[in-house]
């Protein structure tokens, strides 16, 4: 009869062949393969690079923690501890950077602001 066997999980070979997928490789939060499969599906290039989609996926989520962090600033020099689709607005209408970037978006739920 063989030794006991632990019951915490896997073992060491099975762990090390198990597939790791792009987006953990690149320890991203946002799916790669999605924003891969988007730029096919889309035809913006005949061609399209295997770090193409890790990059844009990278970049996707450093805007969105960036957006995220200022909203949640304006939403707590507001005294609230809610992010809404106005905090987020204003967060983008008051960043130099990111107003010119988003110039001609609209956030639901908030009024267009005269600027």
């Amino acid at each position: 009869m063989p030794g006991p066997r632990s019951r915490g999980g896997s073992s060491r070979r099975q762990r090390q062949n198990r597939a790791r997928t792009s987006t953990s490789r690149a320890e991203l939060s946002f799916s790669v393969s999605h924003v891969e499969r988007l730029l096919r599906e889309g035809h913006y290039a005949q061609r399209l690079g295997s770090t193409a989609p890790v990059y844009l996926a990278a970049v996707i989520e450093y805007l969105t923690a960036k957006i995220l962090e200022l909203a949640g600033n304006e939403a707590q020099n507001n005294g609230q501890r809610r992010i809404t689709p106005e905090f987020i607005d204003m967060a983008l209408h008051n960043n130099a950077l990111l107003s010119s970037f988003f110039q001609n978006t609209t956030v639901s739920q908030v009024a267009p602001s005269q600027h």
